[in-house]
């Protein structure tokens, strides 16, 4: 049971186990009482209050983690899982799922491109996770059912609301978002520096802290409440008291803060620089975590105090820590004007008051402990007056620092971009980076390169100028669009090709093709497209790969006979026999294809790989006529059909063979036979097939953007939602290689049939950014087609 009101919380145990920095903590639901931590040294344990005494057992160690673990949940109970699931989120990109009772994986989430550095659970199995590739992303039980982009950095924190499908993730970006759904509801601004950590406190509010030293208190309509100060450096972690508004907070600054009625009640100092994580046990006992790789478990109960030798030998270790001035944990230290050890005789005022003194020539730090009276050393302070963040002459961008953040003007009424730059890189490269992510013209390289040096000429690491001359005008900001540089530059678009676009400038000389804008949608823009009828999409058939040369056909496979070892060959009956089927199905004959010829077909596409193409082109085709459809892909031998034709979707195979499994995949969906396996199969098939997309042959791509149409008209008809959020995001994939524009329309029509008639699937396609993706097609001129039906697409959105 909680221990009465108000009594301090002391050391109840200290915990031995990890090798390096203890980094995330939670509390485990089996055993009761107990908790789960993970550790930079790759593992997790799993703790058990031992019975009559004040400390915890290791249960088990659970390994499974490639590189750091650095964050973990519980995912609750189900009726397959009793006593529920453990998570654990690494650097290795991967997240782990184990038994409370085994210490190796159950299974492992694949998806995240960066380190997985916070876990939050849901409902019905439902779990979310945040990376520092930028994205959240959404996974019911093995599967990721959606990916929420938005954040500009790291997503260091996530938390599942108790209300269904809303989401929050705090970011590097020192924002918060609400996500309904999968789509941004809100997001939450005021934290003035990278989000680490949140806490729900209700339906309707939650808590967060950052780096700015700040705890907030938010409404989820988006007021904030309340702003907590105490600490004096990050926060890294936040947890509640059950059944209550009181809250834990631990940080850089050395510290453990206990928060009661809205203010700080307790400090407790660590002899550790870095207090990762903390959580708080249901009799209200606190864990931390710290980069001594020590556990420490405090309470408020007298019973699970520590001995007094154990709370001795802790405040030994605590005075004998060096504390360094440069962190400015204690504010500005001016070693010159601190008085002495008599300063110690005045009581303090509030718990964790810190006071310095000097003795001998030292300096040590001390805190006050209400409860005790008395004042605590917490440690030596070394080296006095150093650099700080303030005068390091580090800027953050993004959540990491930089030497230098310059802001660029591309044009004078357009927005200004941030670049940011360290004095170690390559101007060159960062030049071209920096063009690229802003979806800037190449044209600039040799400018923005060059501003970049001029500006950063006689700099050391360290040292920053704070006034920069742009490389035109001599003024401090860069516009490389601005009428005094453009002599060099020519004044097409890259996009239409027409005069160089100027937003908000009046007068638009050169209006682009088409007398359409496709950057503000004014002129021809509106009118046109109400006009203009969408016979694009929702496409209600699948599309079919139908072009036939049955002769060309026949004789290659003829040919390529005399060279296939005896167990391959194929007699002249079996050759007779597959150009009959190949002209029972090319429409040639009114026949209908026998079981004979089927298995025929199914020996000769078992041949040697360099070989097999045109046997596999010979399913192409047949598989598009009911029987053979019906015989392939009904309940008997579907899953190996599938299997095989999935072999040839490997990145090292041939080009011809995948290029023919995929028409063959894509000409299944003719028939509810092969409709239906198709549906079943959609992962493993969607999985291998989008590996294809790395290849940049052309016809490839335009099989693999058939492929994902043809799924969307199915899940069109079919409205299943989780189909739809896998096609999207695999389209969204897709989109960022392909060049050919074949391509691109099959994409655009897919994604247009995808979203028809379904405000979910709109959410969810602007979630992941389609819309951002695809605006570049709105502009192409020929084939119009893509050009029409982006905008159909994009008319949605």
């Amino acid at each position: 049971a909680m221990a009465s009101e108000g009594g301090a919380y002391r050391l109840r145990c200290s915990l031995v186990g990890h090798g390096q920095d203890v980094r995330g903590l939670t509390r485990s639901l089996f055993p009761q009482g107990g908790f789960v931590s993970v550790s930079r040294d790759r593992t997790a344990r799993l703790w058990t209050p031992d019975g009559p005494n004040r400390g915890f057992t290791e249960m088990h160690c659970m390994n499974g983690h490639s590189n750091f673990v650095s964050c973990v949940c519980i995912i609750p109970p189900s009726d397959l899982y009793p006593r529920g699931l453990i998570a654990t989120g690494g650097n290795d990109h991967n997240i782990c799922i184990f038994t409370v009772d085994s210490p190796t994986p159950l299974y492992t989430l694949k998806g995240h491109k960066n380190t997985v550095c916070s876990l939050s659970s849901g409902k019905f199995g439902t779990l979310l996770s945040g990376s520092w590739d930028t994205t959240a992303k959404v996974w019911l039980n093995d599967r990721c059912m959606m990916t929420l982009q938005g954040h500009t950095a790291a997503i260091w924190a996530v938390k599942i609301l108790p209300e269904q499908g809303l989401m929050l993730t705090g970011s590097a970006d020192k924002t918060i978002k609400l996500w309904k759904a999968g789509r941004c509801e809100r997001t939450f601004t005021g934290h003035e520096d990278c989000v680490r950590g949140l806490a729900i406190l209700s339906d309707t509010e939650f808590l967060s802290c950052a780096n700015d030293a700040s705890v907030r208190r938010w409404q989820i309509s988006g007021e904030c409440l309340q702003v907590y100060y105490g600490h004096t450096n990050y926060i890294y972690s936040i947890s509640v008291f059950p059944h209550c508004k009181d809250f834990v907070t631990t940080g850089e600054d050395r510290s453990l803060r206990i928060w009661k009625q809205g203010e700080c009640a307790q400090t407790i100092r660590l002899p550790a620089q870095s207090v990762w994580c903390c959580c708080v046990l249901d009799n209200g006992d606190i864990v931390v975590g710290a980069s001594d790789g020590i556990i420490r478990v405090f309470t408020e109960s007298l019973e699970r105090t520590a001995s007094a030798e154990e709370i001795q030998a802790f405040e030994n270790e605590l005075s004998q820590s060096s504390i360094d001035p440069k962190t400015g944990d204690l504010g500005d230290i001016n070693a010159e004007d601190l008085p002495g050890r008599e300063h110690l005789k005045d009581p303090g005022t509030r718990d964790g008051q810190t006071r310095l003194i000097k003795d001998d020539g030292k300096v040590e730090a001390y805190q006050w402990s209400v409860s005790e009276g008395r004042w605590i050393k917490i440690g030596d302070v070394v080296g006095s007056s150093g650099a700080t963040q303030q005068t390091s002459g580090k800027v953050l961008f993004e959540g990491k620092e930089y030497d230098n953040v310059f802001t660029i003007d591309v044009n004078e009424n357009g927005p200004s971009y941030k670049l940011p730059y360290n004095i170690t890189d390559d101007p060159w490269l960062t030049a071209y980076n920096f063009l690229q992510k802003n979806d800037l013209n190449p044209m600039f390289l040799d400018q923005v390169a060059k501003f970049i040096m001029d500006n950063t000429k006689g700099q050391t690491p360290l040292s920053t100028s704070s006034q920069f001359s742009d490389p035109f005008t001599g003024a401090g900001r860069y516009v490389p669009g601005s009428s005094s540089g453009s002599s060099t530059m020519p004044a097409a678009d890259p996009f239409t090709g027409a005069g160089r676009y100027v937003p908000g400038s009046a007068s638009n000389a050169v209006t682009p093709v088409g007398g359409v804008d496709p950057y503000t949608g004014m002129g021809a823009y509106q009118s046109a497209a109400a006009k203009a009828e969408n016979i694009y999409f929702p496409k209600k058939d699948a599309v079919t790969f139908d072009q036939a040369n049955p002769m060309q056909i026949l004789g290659k496979l003829k040919e390529l006979n005399g060279s296939a070892t005896e167990e391959h060959k194929l007699t002249e009956d079996d050759l007779i026999i597959l150009e009959k089927l190949l002209s029972a199905t090319c429409n040639t004959s009114a026949e209908t294809p026998t079981a004979q010829q089927i298995q025929t077909l199914w020996r000769a596409i078992h041949w040697p790989e360099d070989i097999v193409f045109p046997a596999l082109d010979i399913l192409r085709l047949s598989v598009r006529h009911p029987t053979v459809n019906e015989n392939f892909c009904s309940e008997k031998d579907h899953v190996q059909f599938i299997i095989h034709l999935l072999k040839f979707l490997n990145p090292k195979g041939k080009q011809a063979n995948q290029l023919l499994a995929l028409r063959a995949l894509c000409n299944c969906f003719v028939s509810q036979a092969g409709q239906k396996l198709m549906m079943e199969q959609r992962d493993e098939i969607m999985t291998q097939a989008i590996e294809m997309r790395s290849g940049s042959n052309k016809n490839i791509h335009i099989a693999l953007a058939t492929l994902t149409l043809n799924y969307a008209v199915c899940l069109h008809k079919d409205n299943n939602i989780e189909g739809k959020a896998q096609c999207l995001s695999v389209i969204s994939t897709i989109m960022e290689v392909v060049q050919d524009l074949e391509a691109v329309f099959r994409l655009l029509v897919a994604l247009g049939t995808l979203i028809s008639d379904d405000t979910n699937a709109v959410q969810l396609a602007k979630s992941l950014g389609v819309d951002s993706q695809i605006k570049k097609y709105a502009s192409v001129s020929e084939p119009a087609k893509v050009k029409e039906c982006c905008r159909f697409v994009l008319n949605l959105l």
